[in-house]
């Protein structure tokens, strides 16, 4: 395909400023989206162990809900029944939280075999709530609502970036798709593997980036969508007085919700108590054939008293083709759709999106000085103060962000040990990291700080594994689920085992790079013997 070559220059421009203007932001919320695949694992492998053995038979409920709505009058406002025992993240049968948007203290309770109540209390799970928090925003932990569309405006240019980069790749197309040139030239191998991985998951990024705007200008969209709600299917208030009516018992909910709906799993139950309406119920399940809002369920109001839905805007399979719509945002970006295979491609499409954003940034540095060298081909043009600013906060953000979220990570289970305010600590803990690891690739230098935060990062990583092996060996020092929990500890180590190759191959490259490339720092100093031999050889 031809296309004239000052407007592949002008689309090239585009591409290679909007993607350094975004591209830090971007390694962030890709690297951390893609942990964020494995969040439920995540919180699991960071929670303390549950204290109850089972759950309390679904037939015997409702004497454990009356007994803590007496001794615990706060949770009639707002508390949850688990129907599935293998839920890992709600290890009781009832639970309520001081702060039912997250951040609080969740109870959990069951019945004892003598009928007596049994109560454990714990914080919640800080860091899956970090990573996640670091995907949504960029990285820029500061209020939600007035960094979101911050975000928005990142996703814009990111989707800009992506048809531009596309646009320069026509010519050469089909000539270069399936070409990965190794050799002595690397800045052509690195530019070869960065145009390859973004064609192979062009897809996936024009759905992250559509979807990412969506959620960002939440505010206008869902106002529309609430205007829809209110006049067809918000549950209104109960016409009819329930005064005299007891509320179905969980066993004959779920039966008539099973016979509604047969291919809707319920996994819990949400009850909640509004002066207007009185009692309310939202249900909480999946449906294999259909994705979701959120990663894991869907939700459908049902009326607690005659066991009838009563409205189905975001339960999967019955919804309108409004709310099926938005829908389709949410499981898009999150995966929700698919189980296992598609979380774990998302995961690894998800790296490999943030290798896209700092090779991107990589190779800007080192085509900027061939540009200027234009017309000067025998001279050696160096770097240039931006160009070495702009190396050092590439190298600093990125591995920062690894490192910072490993370290974060395997503190999870020894901050409890110590305080009790942990979602602070995890915080602190990621941004004494974070700016550490810029102020050092700053000191250092963009090639030598690359090979010293890959080897921080590989260290990071690794001990999230050596603090579960130490759990397990030490009574008292942290927990061990056992089962999916291993998950993390061994794409820990596999992490850590790829830092640590990518820190050697980097420490050869600086010494062996072309002058006045980003990655020079010299020759590698070699030894009086080989110094020895050589002379031998010369003789």
């Amino acid at each position: 395909m031809k296309i004239r070559s000052d407007i592949i220059r002008m689309y090239r421009d585009i591409h290679s400023w909007v993607g350094i203007a975004c591209g830090l932001a971007l390694f962030i919320a890709f690297y951390a989206g893609a942990i964020t695949m494995f969040e439920a694992p995540l919180n699991r492998w960071a929670t303390e162990p549950k204290v109850f053995s089972e759950h309390t038979p679904l037939e015997q409920t409702p004497a454990l809900v009356e007994k803590v709505l007496a001794e615990y009058p706060k949770a009639a406002g707002r508390y949850e029944l688990t129907l599935d025992a293998g839920l890992a993240e709600r290890p009781a049968r009832l639970s309520w939280s001081t702060a039912p948007r997250g951040g609080g203290t969740t109870y959990y309770a069951e019945l004892a075999e003598d009928g007596s109540l049994l109560v454990h209390s714990q914080g919640p799970s800080a860091v899956g709530q970090l990573v996640d928090n670091l995907h949504q925003q960029v990285g820029i932990l500061l209020d939600h609502d007035m960094v979101m569309p911050l975000a928005g405006i990142v996703s814009l240019l990111y989707f800009i970036a992506l048809v531009s980069g596309v646009i320069v790749l026509l010519p050469t197309l089909v000539k270069d798709l399936f070409i990965l040139r190794i050799g002595k030239n690397l800045k052509r191998m690195w530019l070869d593997l960065h145009n390859a991985l973004g064609l192979f998951s062009l897809p996936f990024h024009i759905i992250m980036a559509l979807t990412a705007v969506v959620f960002a200008f939440h505010d206008q969209f869902y106002g529309t969508q609430w205007a829809l709600l209110e006049k067809n299917g918000k549950p209104e208030a109960h016409e009819e007085s329930h005064a005299h009516l007891v509320p179905l018992t969980p066993h004959q909910l779920v039966a008539r919700l099973k016979g509604q709906s047969p291919e809707f799993t319920p996994l819990f139950m949400q009850f909640h108590y509004e002066e207007e309406h009185g009692l309310e119920l939202l249900v909480a399940g999946s449906n294999p054939r259909h994705g979701s809002r959120t990663p894991h369920y869907g939700m459908v109001a049902v009326d607690p008293y005659t066991g009838e839905k009563t409205m189905t805007g975001y339960m999967p399979g019955e919804q309108d083709g409004w709310f099926a719509t938005l829908t389709s945002f949410f499981s898009l970006h999150f995966g929700n759709f698919g189980g296992n295979p598609v979380r774990w491609g998302y995961f690894l499409l998800g790296l490999a999106g943030a290798v896209l954003f700092y090779t991107g940034n990589l190779l800007w540095i080192e085509s900027h000085r061939k540009k200027r060298r234009k017309g000067y081909e025998h001279l050696d043009v160096k770097q240039t103060r931006a160009s070495k600013v702009l190396g050092a906060l590439t190298v600093g953000i990125s591995l920062g962000c690894v490192a910072g979220i490993s370290a974060s990570i395997a503190a999870a289970k020894v901050l409890p040990l110590f305080s009790d305010t942990v979602a602070a600590w995890h915080t602190g803990i990621y941004y004494a990291v974070f700016f550490l690891a810029c102020a050092w690739a700053f000191y250092r230098g963009a090639a030598n700080g690359a090979v010293d935060l890959l080897y921080v990062s590989a260290l990071a990583t690794l001990m999230i594994p050596v603090v579960s092996l130490l759990s397990a060996m030490l009574p008292g020092f942290g927990w061990n689920h056992g089962g999916s929990s291993y998950l993390i500890d061994a794409v820990a180590a596999v992490g850590a085992g790829c830092y640590f190759y990518l820190a050697r191959k980097t420490l050869r490259r600086i010494h062996r790079a072309p002058e006045y490339s980003i990655w020079y720092v010299g020759e590698e100093p070699r030894s009086e013997e080989s110094v020895t031999v050589q002379a031998r050889g010369a003789v």
